[in-house]
């Protein structure tokens, strides 16, 4: 399936001892200035473009997501040894090259001590932050995983419906606000390949000035894109919600997010109250970055994020 750049995600439990080793400033005598480094290699990119925002925040999903937050999405594969990037779901995730570049200043800074996984947190948070976003504070300590199999792989699509949703966040210790904040922060940025969207094309109940501008965008050939958010596409913010409650909703699972009678006031509350949204994104975004997180001695520190430091 082909993937989008702001694709809503599910996460996975975090044990409360994992918790309990991940802190603020964990980098404050071993690396002080770690979180500077990252801030200025994430906000030059940010400089040149704009849409990097989204691919950090689709990036640390889809990786927290399989196997928890441990930058396993960030191995390259390999003859005879694929790895999560290999999959379709994240063929088209981007920005691993900015990462790149802050692992080496962090490792010409502090030779084998902050973490791939961390560098994610750290580049999302701050990109968030550069696209007007709330700027919140994450606790740091994780370490890089040694798996990166496609067989984990199992992002779901944009039409799962809102009471599968549910359940499957609940499974993994989110409740259904996260879900709503997440799923609507996520494609508060962003874009959607018209094959993602057809079902909402042939919806009569989807805003009729709306339907026609796509209609005729995904006319063009090669399976074009549009923002998810067509009033602040650039901006982490809560129109997104205000579009949602209008049926503009570009997505069936953003829509049905404005529909369904477990998550239609929310949706309402977020698209009334921006200061509302920016709190509640701020401690979802959170609780996000430390799901099945490795800590302590578990994982590693990698060299370079793309390779295991064995090299296999």
């Amino acid at each position: 399936m082909r993937a989008i750049t702001a694709l809503f995600f599910l996460f996975c439990f975090v044990a409360p001892s994992a918790l309990a080793q991940l802190r603020q400033g964990f980098y404050g005598r071993s690396c002080p200035n770690a979180e500077r480094i990252v801030a200025n290699v994430v906000a030059n990119r940010f400089r040149r473009d704009r849409s990097i925002t989204a691919a950090f925040l689709r990036m640390q999903f889809h990786d927290c997501f399989v196997r928890g937050c441990d930058a396993s999405l960030l191995i390259d594969p390999r003859p005879g040894r694929p790895s999560e990037k290999s999959t379709g779901p994240n063929a088209s995730v981007r920005g691993y090259e900015v990462i790149d570049e802050a692992k080496r200043q962090l490792e010409a800074a502090c030779p084998r001590t902050v973490s791939c996984a961390d560098i994610v947190t750290l580049a999302t948070r701050d990109s968030v932050a550069l696209a007007g976003g709330p700027r919140y504070s994450v606790p740091t300590g994780r370490r890089d995983g040694l798996r990166s199999n496609p067989g984990d792989v199992n992002l779901p699509g944009p039409t799962i419906p809102v009471s599968a949703s549910i359940q499957l966040f609940a499974a993994q210790g989110m409740n259904t606000n996260d879900m709503v904040t997440l799923i609507g922060g996520g494609h508060s940025v962003g874009v959607a390949h018209c094959s993602l969207f057809q079902d909402r094309l042939a919806d009569p109940a989807m805003d009729r000035s709306l339907n026609a501008r796509l209609r005729n965008t995904c006319r063009a050939p090669n399976d074009p894109t549009v923002f998810l958010d067509q009033r602040t596409p650039f901006t982490v913010d809560n129109a997104i919600y205000g579009e949602i409650r209008s049926q503009r909703g570009i997505l069936r699972i953003d829509q049905n997010l404005g529909l369904s009678g477990s998550t239609r006031g929310i949706v309402s509350s977020f698209a009334s109250s921006n200061t509302l949204f920016r709190q509640r994104f701020a401690q979802a975004m959170v609780k996000m970055g430390t799901i099945r997180v490795l800590t302590g001695r578990s994982g590693e520190i990698r060299r370079n994020c793309r390779v295991f430091n064995n090299g296999r």
